[in-house]
């Protein structure tokens, strides 16, 4: 009776170890699979995120819209960068300044995103396809905006030339050259010439056209209404309409005074005879 109880102790003791290793087994690849299973939920995590920033990073760059701005300021606008004022310039400019900054959070958010995929250890070649989308994407928008500024800082260039140059035609069709002394000073300058008359008698003073207007006093007719003249007495011999000015005696002085600045400056070359009594 002994023996065939030894044997069923041995079978029972084989039994439960195969059952203990068979157990332990089982918890091992319970464990691994949980494991795994927590690891694929971490990764599907790490790629939604991925996908959510990535969306929200391309939505960012599509909001940075160029081209009207851009549209406006293409040769086929010449007439409206012709008009550019210096404010509607800087207009521009400040709106190419928030399109610049736009660009610059969405390159850090990508950058942020790519930190972020490394540290997880995420690794997965879609994703990086759509990571260098985003940086094709950042690429345009920086080159279309550097040449958004260039075209504004030439504008700008064509603005302050036409400025001066409109500022230089405006002084030169609004001055007029004067030319003032006593008779005998303006015939011996060939300013004036004597003409008509009887035997000597009764000749009135003409301008010659001849005038050198390095010697005379340049009057900006937009600027300056009166002309001081340094004598009690005076005559204006040039061929400017009466009615566009007015002597005034002064006492030891006279003043001319520009009444109609259009009218008076028709004629470039103004011609006073002084007198002294």
């Amino acid at each position: 009776m002994r023996a065939p109880r030894v044997v069923f102790v041995a079978v029972l003791l084989v039994a439960v170890g195969s059952a203990g290793v068979f157990f332990q087994k089982y918890h091992q690849s319970t464990t691994a699979l949980a494991a795994e299973q927590a690891e694929n939920e971490a990764t599907r995590g790490h790629y939604a995120a991925a996908i959510g920033s990535i969306a929200a990073i391309q939505d960012s760059l599509n909001a940075i819209v160029l081209g009207d701005a851009a549209a406006r300021l293409t040769p086929s606008g010449y007439e409206v960068e012709r008009n550019l004022s210096a404010s509607q310039g800087d207009l521009v400019l400040a709106k190419i300044g928030l399109l610049k900054a736009g660009v610059e959070r969405s390159k850090a958010r990508i950058e942020e995103l790519d930190r972020n995929l490394k540290k997880s250890g995420l690794k997965i070649e879609g994703l990086e396809r759509l990571m260098a989308s985003l940086r094709r994407s950042v690429a345009k928008k920086e080159e279309m905006i550097a040449q958004l500024t260039t075209q504004v800082d030439s504008l700008h260039t064509q603005v302050d030339g036409l400025t001066a140059s409109n500022e230089e035609k405006r002084q030169e069709l609004g001055t007029v050259f004067c030319m003032m002394g006593s008779k005998k000073e303006l015939t011996t300058a060939g300013a004036v010439v004597a003409t008509g008359g009887v035997l000597g008698l009764g000749k009135t003073l003409k301008p010659t056209g001849d005038i050198d207007e390095s010697r005379c006093l340049a009057i900006d007719t937009d600027q300056e209404s009166t002309v001081d003249i340094p004598a009690k007495k005076a005559l204006v011999v040039s061929a400017q309409p009466a009615t566009s000015y007015a002597l005034e005696s002064l006492g030891d002085h006279t003043l001319l005074r520009i009444l109609d600045p259009k009218e008076f400056r028709k004629v470039r070359h103004l011609v006073i005879v002084t007198k002294s009594a």
